[in-house]
């Protein structure tokens, strides 16, 4: 499991303040003035958005880094909504994860994150304004503020989701990186709370000049993708923002009551102009993710070098080469995959971590000490320690080893079992 997320804490912290001042814990919506259920100041919020906005995104392919300027597009247009929204005070940032699912989603404070694999069903920048200005909404209205503490107050804990991996030796760690769950709090909301989204979203829409009918248009979309052959692969899209008719006549309702604004068809279009022309490629990517799924390695690895060919930029293609060519044993062949990885992306966690867990099977123990502290700085993975343990206890430096297992002792699933048991074969040697 990823290390324990602070949530838990301040939640913890403001129940305990709330039981000892006597305070309920109810506070006003800024959107709708209403007061609603809240057991966390606004600074615990931002607090909580700050810490696990990183996480969140090394969890989920981390930042779409082979064209940045749509890095710079996306935030721009975010920006002027967040301007218009009924916080504009809040630390707002905005960031596209290389991530094919089509999903974005909210973190408290005003921390926002959309999937490329959302931007390209997308067709005009008025589309794109109804995905951001419905996020901001959610981060204004402090949506996951109430969503925490409503699940504190039913005793059900907070749904922080960890890290499942197979761990049954080196080989069988394919696309480690990619079998990490988010470990960030990113709420499912309710339908209130989207219905209160679309419409204050559009309202901002049209204040920052954009055409409200965008927010019909995607809400269309969605229901017929809904009911499509193409449901199977937006799960993610549809648990958190799940799409009904009843969402479309609405917002059709407020888009009349709304001014009419820009489009921005072409500038939207030559922002993702590269996404599109990359659409083979991370069709290949996908393909080969799906074959790695049923254990069709050979045809992996064929389809994974096809995107290579297709986009040599991306690094997520030598990476999950490296992964596939570390399960036939040809490690110096996985190594140098792992190395232009690393080389292409040096931001995300598992490149470096998986380039470290390969060094220490090579027993290359400097260079894996190196890689996988490199990958603690990025993510703190129950792996990254055990295999430093690993390292050190193959250096013959017991104490850092043994401080190393503790510390991935502390999470779950069998890499936790295996960090118990070198915990207890070194005490027993003390």
């Amino acid at each position: 499991m990823i290390p324990r997320s602070i949530s838990n804490r301040l939640l913890a912290a403001a129940i305990a303040a709330a039981m000892t001042t006597g305070i309920a814990g109810c506070a006003v919506n800024p959107v709708t003035g209403k007061k609603e259920l809240s057991l966390m100041s606004q600074g615990q919020e931002v607090a909580l958005g700050e810490q696990q906005y990183p996480q969140a995104q090394q969890t989920q392919g981390g930042e779409y880094l082979v064209d940045p300027s749509l890095q710079t597009y996306v935030s721009r247009v975010g920006q002027k909504l967040a301007r218009v929204s009924d916080q504009p005070q809040l630390p707002y940032e905005f960031v596209v994860l290389n991530n094919s699912t089509p999903n974005a989603w909210a973190l408290p404070g005003g921390k926002i994150a959309v999937n490329r694999g959302l931007l390209v069903l997308l067709e005009d920048e008025a589309e794109l304004a109804a995905v951001l200005g419905h996020e901001i909404v959610h981060a204004a209205a402090r949506h996951s503020a109430a969503a925490m503490s409503q699940q504190q107050i039913l005793g059900a804990g907070i749904a922080i989701l960890g890290a499942t991996t197979k761990d049954t030796g080196y080989g069988d760690l394919i696309s480690l990186g990619s079998q990490f769950g988010g470990s960030a709090y990113i709420a499912k909301y309710g339908r209130d709370n989207e219905l209160e989204s679309d419409q204050y979203g559009m309202k901002y829409m049209a204040a920052a000049g954009y055409d409200p009918y965008g927010a019909v248009r995607l809400q269309e979309k969605f229901v017929k993708l809904s009911k499509g052959k193409q449901a199977a692969g937006l799960e993610a899209l549809f648990a958190s923002h799940p799409p009904s008719q009843a969402r479309v006549d609405a917002n059709i309702e407020h888009a009349k009551q709304l001014p009419k604004g820009s489009v921005n068809r072409s500038q939207y279009l030559q922002a993702i102009a590269q996404l599109k022309r990359d659409a083979d490629a991370y069709k290949s990517y996908d393909d080969a993710m799906a074959a790695v799924k049923d254990k069709q390695y050979d045809r992996a690895l064929t389809l994974t070098r096809r995107a290579q060919q297709q986009q040599p930029k991306e690094a997520a293609f030598y990476a999950l080469e490296g992964d596939l060519l570390a399960q036939k044993k040809q490690y110096q062949s996985a190594l140098r995959s792992y190395e232009t990885a690393v080389q292409k992306n040096p931001t995300l966690f598992s490149n470096w971590l998986m380039r470290g867990m390969l060094n220490a099977q090579l027993k290359n123990y400097t260079a894996a000490e190196r890689d996988l502290q490199r990958s603690t700085s990025y993510l703190d993975t129950p792996h990254a320690h055990y295999y430093l343990g690993q390292v050190y206890e193959q250096q013959g430096n017991t104490r850092n080893a043994l401080s190393q297992y503790q510390i991935a002792a502390k999470s779950s699933g069998d890499i936790a079992t295996k960090a118990q048991a070198r915990v207890q074969a070194l005490s027993n040697k003390g």
